[in-house]
This record gives structure tokens, C-alpha cells and sequence, in this order.
């Protein structure tokens, strides 16, 4: 046989024979389709149902930076929004080592144990280098991620200003939708993340040592100002007697801060989440402060003021980011800094040329688009 011949032969035996009755004669001949991504409509209603599984894409669409994603993020939230539960919001700090996740999943259990369901947003800080999460919070509140009526959802700073993630407001309120009452929000525990979560949370938790030293006061003066409550953890063992004087010391250090206009008065408390001694109490605090503010008023004034801010974050950021986009800037923003790193332009000149630039670039696209639209 030669060459050609044994070509023609090989092709007619991987030759396609056609289409074969099947096995299973119950099984369905047509080819198999690409399953099409959920709509803004399945979304709403699975999270509604309370599956975790849609609950955590619809978030990976907040997190995305894509366009699209976006905008079906957009609509989802904004679907969500009649359908959010009666929450108690709870932002959790502390320095690194003070035991957080152990707290967490300490008083986490039992919330769940008394009919509450729980949604742990935990800011885990990311590698600079590799921007891979560092601390796997998953794997630090093991039992927890167990349970059923609890959702736990680590998100990784990337680096990013403060700590936390852009969006964590956002998926507090599609966590709401999906029916968790009880939401923490636990921080990095440096820098200006205490900040941003205080901005976004009912009621600010700052988790304490014993004789963390002079060092850290730096770090702890403005949270201790905007805590609702300073808890002094790991007080057990020897170590009970050091948290006893901490609290003496913490109490006496809010005294000199000026009153707070809700009227209350922040406690100072101590727990040990390893044994979970004091953790109650820890709670006991949330709910009555929770009580008193919804008596008075202050509880969704507060939680208005905090839409109203969110509202104007959110356009200054797409602001930077239309800016940064625009081809008019990208045309110039090369030779401007360069001009600035030299010295032969000031750095607000630069800018106001800049902005020069993308005004009348958004000018331009604007007449662009009405021209097209005349056609």
C-alpha cells in the first residue's frame, strides 16, 4: 500500500460514522449546551433562597473589574435592595495577634446556636508581592465555616489604601438579601481600615491586650475614640490579673474623650476567647447598645448618613477612574509628569492641566456621541 493510500485509509476510519442510537434510550440525542450565566432575576432569587453558592458569585461580580460584571453587579444590588433583612452590622479590630479570628468564631457559634444567622466579611491583608491572601480566614475559623447558617467570605486587600475591600459595603447589603441578621466586618488592624469599617458598620469593636506597650498607642488613640465598646482579650491564666488593670487604664483613657452625642457611654470589657469567658458580655453590649440607639433615633440616622457618604465615595472613585481612562489624559499624562519630575512644572499646574484635558476630552466625546446619534 503506499503513502497516499494509506492516508485515505486512515482518514476513513476516523471518518465520523454519523449519529448512534444511544445506550440509555431515555437520554437526550442533541448535543449538550454551554450552560448561559444566571440572570439578574435567578441571581436575586437564589440569594433570597439563601444559597451560598450564588450569594459568593454574585459578590465575585461586585469584587471584578470588568465592565460588564459591573453593570450585572449593579442590577443585582440594586434588586436586593426591598429584600435585605433587620441586621445588626459589627466591625471587629484589633492589632494583629490579638486573637480576632478566635473571637469571632468563639462568639460566631454562639449566635448560631441561638437562631441567628451569620455573615463573617473578613479583610485579609495580602502580599505586596504576590498579592495572594496571607492569613486564610477559612482556615483559622474552621468550625465555623461548618455550619450552616453561617457564610464566611475573605477578602483580599491587594494592596489596596486602608486595608479594605472597595466593595465590602456592598456585600453587606446582598448578605442582608440573603437573610443573615448578624454581619461582622473584621479588620486588618493597622493602618486607616478602622476608618473605612467604622463607615459602614452599627456598632465598632476594638479587641485589646494587656501590656501591648507605649508603641502601639499611636494605632489605638483614634479607634479607641470610635469604639462602641473595648474588649481586653486572652484574660485567662496569668494573664487575667494584666487584662483587669488594661480595662482600669482603657476606662480612664475614655474618660478624657468628649461625650458622644448618642449618649453612650462605650463599656470596657474583658474575655478570653479561648475559653470564652466574658464573650457574652461582649454581645450583651452590642444588643443593648443596638436598644438604645434604635429608642432614640440614632440607629438608622446613622445608618442614613453612612448611604449618603458611600453615595459620594463611590463618584469620586468612578470620577478617578473615568479620568484615568480618558484617552485625552493618557495623551498627555506621560509628558506632563515628566515635565513635573524634572522641575520644569509644579505639580498643581500639571494637575489643572490635566483636568483641562479630560474636560475638554469629555466635551469632545460628548459632541462625538450627539453627531452619531444625529446620523
Amino acid at each position: 500500500m503506499s503513502d497516499s493510500d494509506a492516508d485515505a485509509s486512515a482518514l476513513s476510519e476516523t471518518r465520523s460514522p454519523g449519529r448512534v442510537s444511544s445506550l440509555n434510550p431515555n437520554l437526550d440525542p442533541s448535543p449538550p449546551r454551554r450552560r448561559s450565566p444566571d440572570g439578574v432575576d435567578a441571581y436575586v432569587e437564589k440569594i433570597r433562597d439563601g444559597d451560598r453558592a450564588a450569594l459568593s458569585r454574585a459578590i465575585t461580580l461586585i469584587e471584578s473589574t470588568r465592565a460588564e460584571h459591573q453593570a450585572t453587579a449593579r442590577e443585582i444590588l440594586h434588586a436586593c435592595l426591598a429584600h435585605r433583612s433587620a441586621s445588626i452590622r459589627v466591625g471587629i479590630t484589633g492589632v494583629p495577634g490579638v486573637g480576632k479570628s478566635t473571637f469571632i468564631e468563639r462568639l460566631g457559634t454562639q449566635l448560631v446556636d441561638e437562631g441567628h444567622r451569620l455573615a463573617v466579611l473578613a479583610i485579609d491583608p495580602s502580599s505586596e508581592r504576590t498579592k495572594g491572601s496571607i492569613l486564610g480566614d477559612k482556615t483559622r475559623m474552621g468550625a465555623l465555616t461548618q455550619r450552616e447558617d453561617v457564610f464566611i467570605r475573605p477578602s483580599p486587600t491587594a494592596g489596596s489604601l486602608g486595608g479594605v475591600a472597595r466593595k465590602t459595603r456592598e456585600t453587606i447589603l446582598l448578605c442582608e438579601a440573603a437573610g443573615y441578621d448578624t454581619i461582622f466586618v473584621e479588620t486588618v488592624g493597622v493602618g486607616q481600615s478602622e476608618t473605612t469599617v467604622h463607615s459602614m458598620v452599627d456598632f465598632f469593636l476594638l479587641l485589646a491586650l494587656a501590656g501591648a506597650g507605649d508603641e502601639l498607642q499611636g494605632i489605638k488613640r483614634g479607634i479607641v475614640e470610635m469604639a462602641d465598646a473595648i474588649a481586653i482579650n486572652k484574660a485567662d491564666g496569668e494573664n487575667k490579673r494584666a487584662a483587669e488593670q488594661a480595662k482600669q487604664e482603657y476606662e480612664r483613657a475614655l474618660h478624657l474623650f468628649p461625650a458622644p452625642e448618642t449618649g453612650w457611654e462605650p463599656p470596657v470589657l474583658t474575655c478570653s476567647a479561648r475559653t470564652g469567658e466574658g464573650v457574652s458580655a461582649v454581645w450583651d453590649a452590642v444588643v443593648d447598645f443596638e436598644e438604645q440607639m434604635k429608642a432614640a433615633g440614632h440607629f438608622q440616622e446613622k445608618r442614613s448618613e453612612q448611604a449618603r457618604y458611600w453615595m459620594y465615595q463611590t463618584i469620586e472613585h468612578r470620577l478617578k477612574q473615568d479620568f484615568f481612562a480618558s484617552d485625552a489624559v493618557q495623551s498627555r499624562i506621560d509628558e506632563i509628569e515628566a515635565k513635573v519630575r524634572d522641575g520644569r512644572l509644579s505639580s498643581f499646574v500639571a494637575a489643572e492641566q490635566l483636568l483641562d484635558a479630560y474636560r475638554r476630552g469629555g466635551r469632545a466625546d460628548s459632541a462625538s456621541a450627539s453627531g452619531s446619534s444625529a446620523q
